[in-house]
């Protein structure tokens, strides 16, 4: 693989500046962001008021834990745009992660927060090895999803030449990575281990190809599955951290000369860890629940967000400021399969949905090869047995859960009162994927 370490001298001053300076910066800012939600958001105003505090109380950083934490529940319950700090106007785009009831968690941008963006994505792709006129190929899904467009912006602000492919398409997609002869690849690690299977499947050498960087994120990874990529494509392959009620992508990016964890933008986000049961704040280095309060957002200031995703803050290495592992689970029952969010409250609503079908059910996980596979188990009613009928329900499940969630399921009608009971809370998920 080749040396692709930035020089130095093409980063961002405050990349490599004291820790004095960043703490510096992120507490001015700090204080203009909590005066900017209180002043100019209903739900914050009503939210500090309710907390009997006001952003005049914050004189360090750690007061940041005197005031109230957000969470993806306020997103909901001022769906879709309740919790603007700018009026609906003044916001040059929307996008949206998917939500409990098929309707989206709603966030939104003003141009300033494109421009920060944009420069964050661009700083992200240079810190993976990204460099001005390289060839960019965006496998990440484009539309409501941050992935598509975000990298997008992103790459053209360092001056890359973008190829919008969104994903889908395998074949296509290599037809275009041996055509084209892309630099770098952006995309759901996942989906790159389908493109290496489209590669074998067309008798081409995968290390021959001209990809030299991947930058993957949108779904937990490992160390395994970065080994195998490196070792197929002869590239370096990278992660990059977001979401979408933070900003999206180019939160926090690996530096490809480290590879150790994923330096956090600290100038526009500022992290805490906390224990995920008490909302207590750790110390760094500690594992926890990480919990951002952005620093320069407009449209949609986040106050101590807790993103229910599980790591720990380290110090600086390629830059100064500070490291998130990677993240290695979350605090709450999401899935995360193939980059897609799934609630077992999601697959209950489908199966409510269809009729012979009871509402008894169970999800497994499963992994074939590398592939992580869900299996939903449900129940049929006690009129419901024949095969046929068994059949056309699973169609129809499939089918809701495709649509309305967006990922691909197996599903096994299981006969009345198959699947285990709890006198507490229900145990939905079957966790049966190998341990690394």
């Amino acid at each position: 693989m080749k040396d692709l370490s930035p020089k130095r001298a093409d980063l961002d001053p405050i990349e490599i500046a004291s820790r004095d300076e960043i703490e510096a910066l992120q507490f001015h800012r700090m204080k203009r962001s909590l005066k900017h939600a209180f002043e100019n958001s209903p739900f914050y105003r009503k939210r500090f008021i309710e907390a009997d505090v006001h952003p005049e109380e914050l004189k360090t950083l750690a007061d940041i834990a005197k005031f109230p934490f957000t969470t993806k529940q306020d997103l909901r319950d001022t769906y879709p745009f309740g919790m603007f700090a700018v009026p609906r106007s003044k916001l040059v785009r929307v996008h949206g992660s998917s939500g409990t009831t098929g309707k989206p968690t709603v966030v939104g941008y003003t141009a300033a927060d494109i421009d920060h963006w944009s420069n964050l994505i661009a700083r992200s792709i240079r810190a993976a090895g990204g460099r001005p006129g390289d060839m960019l190929h965006n496998a990440y899904g484009y539309g409501l999803f941050t992935g598509g467009l975000g990298a997008h912006y992103g790459a053209e602000r360092l001056g890359c030449t973008v190829v919008p492919i969104s994903g889908g398409m395998t074949e296509r997609q290599v037809t275009l990575i041996n055509d084209f002869r892309p630099d770098i690849i952006m995309v759901t690690p996942s989906y790159m281990l389908s493109i290496l299977d489209e590669f074998r499947r067309q008798g081409l050498d995968p290390r021959q190809s001209s990809l030299s960087v991947g930058i993957f994120g949108a779904e937990p990874w490992t160390n395994a599955m970065r080994q195998e990529i490196e070792e197929a494509f002869d590239m370096h392959a990278v992660d990059i951290y977001g979401l979408s009620e933070v900003m999206g992508p180019g939160v926090a990016q690996e530096c490809v000369e480290t590879k150790d964890g994923l330096h956090i933008w600290e100038d526009h986000f500022y992290p805490e860890i906390i224990n995920p049961t008490t909302g207590e704040v750790l110390p760094d280095g500690e594992m926890g629940e990480l919990v951002f309060t952005t620093l320069t957002k407009e449209g949609l200031p986040m106050v101590r967000y807790r993103t229910r995703d599980l790591t720990r803050l380290l110090p600086g290495t390629a830059r100064s400021m500070r490291r998130i592992e990677k993240i290695t689970g979350r605090s709450d029952d999401m899935i995360i399969l193939r980059g897609v969010n799934v609630f077992p409250t999601q697959i209950e609503e489908q199966i409510l949905k269809c009729a012979g079908l009871a509402p008894h059910f169970q999800i497994e996980l499963t992994r074939s090869g590398r592939m992580d596979n869900m299996t939903v188990h449900v129940e049929c009613t006690q009129d419901m047995v024949a095969a046929d009928a068994r059949m056309k329900s699973a169609k129809e499940l499939a089918h809701h859960i495709k649509s309305i969630v967006g990922v691909t399921t197996k599903i096994e009608v299981c006969d009345p009162n198959a699947i285990a009971r709890s006198e507490g809370k229900a145990k939905r998920v079957i966790d049966n994927r190998p341990r690394e």
